[in-house]
C-alpha cells in the first residue's frame, strides 16, 4: 500500500460517486467537470491500494472495498458538516430541515403540526419526504434527513423513538365480508399493500401466516387510495389505521374488521440520531411533539 492519507474532499467525492452510481452524476452534484471527480478518485485508489469501483457501461458500482470505506465515508462527511453547523448556527431557527413520514403519519399526524410549525417559524424551509419504514430508518441513519415519523416500536441502538401517537388497526376488506375468516376462506387470498418495506404489510403477512394461508398473492400499489379503490372492488384486503379509512370512507365502499389484542394495535414513533447534535431548527420541530396532544382516534366497527 502506497499510503492512506485521505481528506474531507476526497471523501466527498468518493461519497457523492457511490450515491450517484455515476462518474457523470457525481460531478453534475459537486459542480465540477467529469475529469476532476474521475481524476480524484483514482489518485484516491492509488494511494490506499485497493480499487474502490468497478466501472461499465451504466456508470459505477462499489467493490468490497468501497463497501467497506462508504459507512465511514457518510459518518466523517457528516461530522465535518455537523462541526461546522454547531459554531454557524443562528439562534433562531431558520434554513432547511427535511423529514421523512409515512403516508399514513402524513395523512392522519402532520398537516396541524406542520401548518403550526411554519406559522411559528417562518424563516425555516421545511420539506416532508414520504416512503416505508423501512426506507426512512435508513435515510435516518445515513443523515439523509433529520427525523423520520414510522411505524413503531423501533428499537436501534443508534436512534432515540419518540411515541407520537398510537393507532387502532383493522383488516379492510370488500364490502360484505364481516369478519376475517370470511376474508381468508377464498382459495386464493389477495393482500393488497404499499412496496415492501411498509410495516403494514409486514403486519398483514405475519397475521395471515398465523393462521396457516400458503397460497397468498401480493399486490403492490403506490397510495392508499388506489389500494381502497381494488379492495372496494373485491380485488383484497389490506391492513390500514382506523383514522385513515374513516378519513376515506365517503370515497370508498369497504368493509372494516377489528383486530383484537396487540394485533390491532400500532404506534407512530418519531426517530432521530442518538448521538447527533441537535440544531435549534430541529429542537424547535421537537419541541411541537408532545404525545398528549396528538389526537384520539376512534375504532372503526366491522361493516
Amino acid at each position: 500500500m502506497k499510503g492512506v492519507c485521505m481528506d474531507s474532499d476526497d471523501l466527498a467525492v468518493f461519497l457523492a460517486a457511490a450515491e450517484a452510481g455515476s462518474v457523470g452524476r457525481a460531478a453534475a452534484r459537486l459542480h465540477v467537470v467529469q475529469s476532476a471527480v474521475t481524476t480524484r478518485v483514482r489518485k484516491m485508489e492509488d494511494r490506499l491500494g485497493v480499487q474502490l469501483f468497478r466501472r461499465h457501461a451504466r456508470g459505477v458500482t462499489l467493490t468490497a472495498a468501497g463497501e467497506a470505506l462508504l459507512p465511514y465515508a457518510r459518518q466523517i462527511t457528516h461530522l465535518i458538516a455537523e462541526a461546522q453547523q454547531v459554531v454557524t448556527d443562528p439562534k433562531i431557527p431558520r434554513g432547511r430541515l427535511l423529514i421523512g413520514a409515512i403516508e399514513t403519519a402524513t395523512a392522519l399526524h402532520l398537516g396541524g403540526r406542520l401548518a403550526a410549525f411554519n406559522r411559528a417559524f417562518p424563516e425555516v424551509e421545511l420539506t416532508v419526504r414520504t416512503g416505508t419504514t423501512a426506507e426512512l430508518i435508513t435515510q435516518v441513519l445515513r443523515h439523509e434527513v433529520e427525523a423520520a415519523f414510522v411505524c413503531g416500536p423501533v428499537a436501534h441502538a443508534q436512534l432515540i423513538a419518540q411515541t407520537v401517537t398510537r393507532e387502532r388497526m383493522v383488516i379492510v376488506a370488500p364490502p360484505g365480508v364481516a369478519d376475517l375468516e370470511t376474508a381468508i376462506a377464498a382459495d386464493h387470498v389477495r393482500i393488497l399493500v404499499l412496496r415492501r418495506g411498509c410495516s403494514y404489510r409486514q403486519r398483514l403477512e405475519e397475521l395471515i401466516a398465523q393462521r396457516g394461508i400458503a397460497v397468498l398473492q401480493v399486490l403492490e400499489y403506490g397510495t392508499i387510495d388506489a389500494i381502497l379503490e381494488c379492495v372496494a372492488a373485491g380485488m383484497g384486503m389490506t391492513l390500514l389505521p382506523a383514522a385513515v379509512l374513516q378519513d376515506r370512507l365517503s370515497r370508498h365502499t369497504v368493509s372494516a374488521i377489528a383486530l383484537a389484542g396487540p394485533q390491532g394495535e400500532a404506534e407512530t414513533v418519531m426517530v432521530r440520531r442518538a448521538q447527533s447534535y441537535v440544531s435549534p431548527t430541529l429542537q424547535a420541530f421537537l419541541g411541537m411533539l408532545d404525545p398528549t396532544a396528538a389526537p384520539r382516534l376512534s375504532l372503526v366497527s366491522a361493516a
